[in-house]
């Protein structure tokens, strides 16, 4: 796939699976939920304050007959009931509304009630960038601050599952880092290299891993080969780890604010995908992370 139309008729092909929204008060995902139940891939459970939910729904003219309402009161309540319906099957997806990421993710990871699996949950931005020949894979730029090498492998295996379920069959993943050799002095140039090891004797499935790269020769051939780098790998790179969230951040915005990339994001590793957008994002930046986050449930 090269385009976010192209996941949305996916998700479509796939069929309407149940997006639980914590905290539904919030116009711009109700105006994405809409979309994507016109669309046919979405059956939307609102989970909040009903008031709070109609007012919402009422300033973005949705109309929200036909969709489950839970009531919930307080942001903690919201979340806990939300990811208490997707762990009872009631729901399929765990989608971020109008509340703190710390209180859904407090609520996800309760290790009596919540969702964790063991593994390290990450963010992972799909970037379509114009004049890119292909989607590009960002993590992890919202949950992880400063990864142990045991998370940077989780985060890892996190990316490449979400673009296997994109229709990238073998994803090429770069461990970022700020030069394409290894220095002591700079840990994360050796966690790359340990990274691409791993992966080579398959200790990370379904993707090939090369590091460290610095950016310019993970997306650019003519840049690697500049720099007398032999990989095959090297400047083909579909998905971009960063060393820590800082450099991930950095790296998510300048794409959208500099590039000009349509974006959409999930949070991978948990029993369900988990769609955590920003406030700021648009309904329809909203609506792809829906589509994206009915792709990654997909097996």
């Amino acid at each position: 796939m090269t385009s976010f139309e192209e996941i949305m008729e996916k998700a479509c092909e796939a069929g309407p699976v149940r997006f639980v929204v914590a905290q539904a008060a919030d116009a711009t995902i109700l105006e994405a939920l809409a979309e994507a139940t016109r669309a046919g891939f979405a059956q939307p459970v609102l989970v909040g304050p009903r008031s709070g939910i109609e007012k919402a729904a009422g300033e973005c003219n949705v109309s929200t007959d036909g969709w489950e309402t839970v009531e919930a009161s307080t942001s903690a309540e919201t979340a806990a009931e939300a990811v208490r319906l997707v762990a009872a099957g009631r729901g399929d997806i765990l989608v971020k509304g109008f509340l703190q990421t710390a209180d859904l993710l407090h609520a996800v990871l309760n290790k009596a009630t919540g969702l964790a699996t063991g593994r390290t949950l990450s963010h992972v931005g799909v970037f379509r960038i114009p004049q890119f020949e292909r989607l590009v894979f960002v993590t992890d730029a919202a949950l992880t601050i400063n990864p142990t090498y045991q998370q940077k492998v989780d985060i890892v295996q996190n990316a490449v599952d979400l673009a296997h379920r994109v229709g990238v069959p073998q994803p090429i993943v770069a461990a970022l880092c700020a030069l394409e050799t290894v220095n002591p002095d700079m840990p994360a140039t050796v966690d790359a290299a340990c990274l691409a090891k791993m992966a080579e004797r398959g200790g990370i499935r379904g993707g090939r891993v090369e590091g460290p790269l610095a950016l310019d020769n993970a997306v650019n051939v003519e840049a690697a080969r500049h720099k007398g780098i032999t990989s095959d790998l090297a400047g083909r790179a579909d998905i971009l780890v960063a060393p820590d969230i800082e450099a991930a951040n950095i790296l998510y915005k300048a794409l959208i604010f500099f590039a000009k990339a349509e974006d959409a994001g999930v949070v991978m590793g948990a029993r369900c995908p988990i769609v955590l957008t920003s406030r700021s994002d648009t309904a329809r930046n909203k609506l792809y992370s829906l589509a994206l986050g009915a792709l990654a449930r997909s097996p």
